[in-house]
């Protein structure tokens, strides 16, 4: 049995057996999280950084171990979200490094790939903890190469992998009291166990029924530009056209034909046929070739060509004459919030945060965006921290992550922002402005739990400061005041609260919690403001 291999075509379908059963499980996988705030949670992170890993596969025409292994890892680095989505794509960027080149996969490789895919998790955590996603990752790569230096061959490691890795969930709520107090293993080693359940299960010729994979949705920065996210060009001429008056020996199958051989000759090939005529859009290398082929089905008609590698140069050149010296970027949530930094000067901002925690190449894309020699990167959400340095590992420019977790921290980061003042002075005043500021939140509880000793039913609204669940109340109001009486007992006398009202609540619902709490706080100032933010009633802000 030693000479049992995994071929290129077989890890294509384990990849995809792995993404499918994970989006199956992906509702299991966040009731798992322990904090019970509507946000961008394990399960939906790691299955939208699955299915980017995915696409890329799907656009790979190469057939080893190695050609597969290189476009999973490409595709989940690109869409990577969240804390776990990242830690998901070091693993694949690990376990690619190990296959780089290789035909087959014997026994030997598939260890070296989890212990190097392990050793590339634990080094992108700045401080990692026992308990998560790297323990299970590490002690299923420790039994694999165990059992590989004793002769097991591939598809017997598969089965080890499953059950050291269930052995090391059991293990999670031992070695972090959180999830032993919420009676819960670690969702994001739940989640990787739930791919290599998939890769099993394709291994066995198992059907994953009542799962389909779409293009995971993206979020946005603001956008202008679009040649110049593409560096190296590939197929040059952006051809379109159509073919009208078909021949009469056109058929489904010839235009079946047609097709693949564009994408042989070029890549965003669309063949799109209606009743009498055909619409062509590829980019290619080679236009006349392109419409030498459609001229077998019919006459081409409308014909466009552009040259997508001069425009890109023009952009470029473009760019280089407005590049400015320090830009800012930075996420947020609400037309409100969003207009408060613009006005701070950030030069872009991503829309996303909580519930559609933005992708790496999505933070990339605004870094080139801001069109600076030194960007500065606020994330303002503890699970996209992560991601920004990634991101800013990646890119060409000099990117400083300020690790911003909540919008109030982000708000005081970009107040601090000075264009007269030194590379290292700017980062030093945004880092030092985020210990000036205290940070609320009122939302409510998406599923029961216990934290920090509180009783959370699913429903609950719940007040957080800095992180920590700090009230809990029946009603908005009521976790409001409690919340905002708790910060303003911690602050001085004469404290700064702005406070943002999101999208369910108005400017009346605000000054009435206003005038409620100052009664108790005369000497505080209060400054009232539309974020128009999603899911969360409040942010406060108490300097």
């Amino acid at each position: 049995m030693d000479e049992l291999v995994i071929s290129g075509a077989l890890l294509r379908d384990m990849f995809t057996a792995g993404a499918a059963l994970l989006e199956k499980d992906r509702a299991l996988i966040d009731s798992l999280n322990v904090f019970p705030v509507p946000d961008g949670d394990t399960g939906t992170n790691m299955s939208m950084t699955m299915q980017n890993a995915i696409k890329e596969l799907k656009a790979c025409t190469g057939n080893t171990v190695g050609d597969v292994a290189s476009a999973v890892s490409l595709g989940a680095l690109k869409g990577a979200r969240g804390n776990s989505g990242v830690i998901l794509s070091q693993l694949f960027r690990g376990f690619a490094r190990a296959v780089k080149d290789a035909e087959t996969m014997d026994s030997h490789m598939l260890a070296e790939a989890l212990r190097l895919g392990t050793e590339a998790a634990y080094k992108a955590v700045m401080r990692p903890k026992e308990g998560t996603m790297l323990t299970v990752s590490r002690m299923i790569s420790e039994e694999v190469s165990r059992m590989a230096n004793e002769g097991a061959n591939t598809f017997m490691l598969v089965d080890a992998m499953l059950a050291a890795g269930n052995k090391a969930l059991n293990m999670t709520p031992q070695l972090l009291p959180v999830l032993k107090e919420a009676g819960v293993v670690d969702s994001g080693g739940k989640g990787l166990l739930t791919i290599y359940r998939g890769f099993k299960m394709a291994i066995d010729g198992e059907e994953i029924d009542d799962v389909s994979l779409d293009e995971a949705p993206e979020v946005s920065a603001e956008n202008n530009i679009t040649l110049e996210d593409v560096n190296d060009i590939e197929f040059g001429y952006c051809t379109e056209f159509f073919i009208i008056h078909l021949d009469e020996s056109f058929t489904e199958q010839a235009l079946d034909t047609f097709r693949e051989n564009l994408m042989r000759v070029g890549d965003s090939v669309v063949v799109a046929h209606d009743t009498g005529y055909v619409k062509v859009h590829v980019h290619s290398n080679v236009p006349g070739k392109v419409i030498q082929m459609a001229l077998r089905l019919g006459e081409v008609d409308k014909i466009k060509i552009e040259n997508m590698r001069e425009q890109n140069r023009q952009i470029k050149e473009n760019l280089k004459r407005n590049e400015k010296e320090y830009a800012v970027i930075s996420v947020s949530a609400g037309e409100g919030i969003s207009a408060v930094f613009k006005d701070l000067g950030v030069s872009v901002v991503i829309e996303g945060g909580q519930t559609m925690n933005p992708s790496i190449d999505t933070i990339l894309k605004a870094i080139k965006q801001a069109n600076a020699r030194n960007v500065f990167v606020l994330p303002n959400n503890s699970n996209i921290i992560l991601a920004a340095q990634q991101a800013a590992e990646l890119s060409e420019r000099n990117v400083i992550v300020i690790p911003t977790k909540t919008i109030m921290q982000g708000i005081s980061a970009a107040m601090a922002f000075n264009t007269e003042n030194t590379l290292e002075e700017i980062e030093s005043n945004m880092k030092s402005a985020l210990q000036n500021v205290a940070s609320g939140s009122v939302t409510y509880a998406v599923r029961t739990t216990t934290f920090n000793g509180n009783s959370i039913q699913e429903g609950d609204i719940i007040g957080i400061i800095d992180g920590n669940i700090e009230a809990v109340d029946s009603s908005v109001e009521g976790a409001s005041k409690a919340l905002l009486r708790k910060m303003l007992s911690n602050a001085s006398g004469d404290a700064v609260v702005t406070i943002f009202y999101g999208e369910n609540m108005d400017e009346e619902n605000a000054n009435a919690l206003v005038a409620d709490v100052q009664a108790d706080f005369p000497n505080a100032e209060f400054i009232v403001q539309n974020g128009g933010q999603p899911l969360y009633y409040y942010y406060f802000a108490v300097e």
